[in-house]
């Protein structure tokens, strides 16, 4: 019992906004429970309680990263992928309508609104920016614009 509260006063050192920062994850969330608790078991293995509480905080950060990263390799590359392949999906979209270029409308894609402006722009701005419109409430614009028309 009296190892499992060294242990937990090593780790109470560490700044986990910062593992998560350097290992590119927006939430604590992503890192399955299992992955943290195996770390912290194999790097108290390795270095033994003691020394690790003499260890430095940014130091003891940078040793769960790496056995994070060693632990997550599959999840972590997939992120990194999905994310390059986000980008490259919002310059293809984006930059062409930037340059005044042609826009790719499927015409399959249209059939479903019977009409519908309103649907029509959210499945545009969804499509080409990869988010709802609904979290946006066009009356708290701080600028005065003609919201009464639409523009395509």
């Amino acid at each position: 019992m009296e190892e499992d509260n060294k242990q937990f006063c090593w780790t109470t050192k560490l700044d986990w906004l910062n593992i998560l920062s350097m290992l590119n994850l927006e939430s604590i969330s992503q890192i399955p429970e299992d992955k943290k608790d195996k770390a912290v078991r194999r790097i108290t293995k390795f270095y033994g309680t003691e020394a690790l509480l003499d260890f430095e905080p940014s130091y003891l950060d940078k040793l769960v990263v790496n056995e994070l990263k060693e632990l997550m390799k599959k999840k972590l590359r997939s992120k990194a992928e999905e994310q390059i392949r986000s980008e490259k999906q919002l310059r293809d979209n984006i930059i062409p309508l930037k340059r005044g270029g042609i826009i790719r409308i499927d015409p399959q894609d249209l059939k479903d609104f019977n009409g519908d402006p309103e649907e029509m722009l959210k499945y545009f701005y969804k499509k080409f920016l990869g988010k709802d419109d609904d979290d946006k409430d066009d009356d708290t614009d701080k600028y005065k614009e003609d919201n009464t028309g639409y523009y395509i």
